[in-house]
């Protein structure tokens, strides 16, 4: 669902998924949040081996939405990075995704260059929020 969805706002190149077989790997933590049993979002924290992590695949699924699902995934994240001693997390989020950008923006994370193996893209944001290595 989030693939075909990310895929009606945007196109192949400005599309940054990550495939499956990323997600598998041993440095990425993949969250699933559910709604009287039910996936309701999902979200992935992609190790960068540097400090820092990406969030990758948020998606909340339209029915859930207003149910701060998003919200509470973030919070999520943000806990278990914080207990990985990352400094900072990152994120590329979609210039037509405003819902995205407000959560995002509102729990901290503030615009910054592209970073990683990102090219600058006028359809995304790229964004940072550090975290304190206090745990």
């Amino acid at each position: 669902m989030s693939d075909a969805y990310a895929a009606s706002l945007y196109p192949a190149e400005s599309n940054h998924l990550v495939d499956v077989s990323t997600l598998e790997r041993p440095s990425v933590c993949f969250f699933v949040a559910r709604v009287d049993g039910a996936v309701a979002g999902c979200c992935a924290l992609v190790e960068a081996c540097d400090g820092t992590a990406e969030i990758k695949r948020m998606f909340v699924d339209p029915k859930a939405r207003g149910l701060k699902v998003g919200k509470r995934l973030l919070q999520t994240v943000e806990r278990h990075g914080e207990s990985l001693r990352l400094t900072a997390i990152r994120l590329e989020t979609g210039i037509h995704q405003p819902e995205a950008i407000g959560l995002y923006r509102s729990a901290g994370y503030v615009e910054r260059p592209p970073f990683g193996s990102y090219k600058p893209d006028p359809l995304s944001l790229f964004m940072e929020k550090a975290l304190s290595t206090r745990v």
